[in-house]
């Protein structure tokens, strides 16, 4: 029996933060049915999302970054062209690419921060896993009726 795979794409940038969200979609997702792909920022994940997508492997794609005001650019432009990207990807492939981009506005990088972003993180992980099971069943059921 074949397992439906799933791809895990997520951004270096504040990784432990981000890598939570890993930790929370492999709470519902068993480890050997994900890939997972690391990239350097938010802004190159709705390109690899769409490589990913492309090879037919996958029935789901998760993508997490954390998008930060850095105070030299505006983040929250950068946060809104990744997750229309992400959207585009899927919607150009027809695999559901989903989201756990979060761009908090009032964020410090202090440890009360950090912690509360790191488990904020393992539950939109886990949303995100959710999202990915009930979407390919959902499909399977459509694909079965049709």
């Amino acid at each position: 029996m074949t397992h439906t795979r799933y791809s895990f794409v997520k951004a270096n940038w504040h990784s432990d933060i981000v890598d939570r969200a890993l930790d929370g979609f492999l709470q519902l997702i068993p480890a050997e049915q994900v890939d997972i792909f690391d990239v350097h920022g938010a802004f190159e994940m709705p390109l690899i999302a769409r490589d990913l997508a492309q090879t037919g492997q996958y029935a789901a794609i998760a993508c997490a970054a954390f998008v930060v005001d850095g105070g030299i650019y505006r983040h929250d432009f950068v946060a809104q062209a990744v997750v229309d990207g992400l959207m585009r990807a899927g919607m150009d492939t027809g695999v559901p690419v989903l989201s756990v981009s979060l761009t908090p506005h009032q964020y410090q990088e202090t440890d009360h921060h950090n912690a509360i972003y790191r488990e904020h993180f393992v539950q939109k992980g886990r949303e995100a896993a959710q999202a990915a099971l009930k979407v390919t069943e959902t499909r399977t059921h459509i694909a079965a009726a049709a």
